[in-house]
């Protein structure tokens, strides 16, 4: 049985309430999502591959051949970070880059980010940052 259904197996139909400002409310936010894939809005699209699903971190560049990169340079509104597995796209997480960048300073203040060498010969610098305390973050 899928993790999110009641252990009966059945699930309560809950009344309508405000079906027509829900439906705007969600409109809205479907065309700003349209928005960014359309070009409207600028969006950096990075890949994760397989190793995530074993480390519970996800990759972010900060420099390359010691110069600035990833997230340190980038000009883009909104991060969508691909997380896969042998090519396969498991979920994704997207969020506005300000934000990102906040919650990692936040991290690294509470010493639960790694800054590590990687990608082709380490000219990469990357932090490794629990995908868990992004997604389970508190927003404001």
């Amino acid at each position: 049985m899928p993790p999110f259904l009641p252990a009966s197996g059945t699930v309560a139909l809950l009344p309508m309430g405000n079906f027509d400002i829900d439906l705007d409310f969600g409109l809205i936010h479907e065309d700003k999502v349209k928005d960014i894939f359309q070009g409207k809005g600028s969006i950096e699209v990075k890949t994760e591959r397989d190793m995530w699903s074993r480390t519970g971190n996800m990759a972010v560049e900060i420099t390359y051949k010691g110069k600035p990169s990833g997230i340190t340079i980038t000009d883009a509104e909104c991060w969508c970070h691909l997380f896969t597995i042998d090519g396969d796209i498991k979920f994704v997480l997207m969020m506005r880059v300000k934000e990102l960048k906040e919650r990692i300073k936040q991290l690294a203040r509470t010493n639960f980010i790694k800054i590590v060498k990687g990608g082709d010969n380490d000219d990469s610098e990357i932090i490794l940052v629990p995908i868990q305390k992004v997604v389970g973050y508190t927003w404001k």
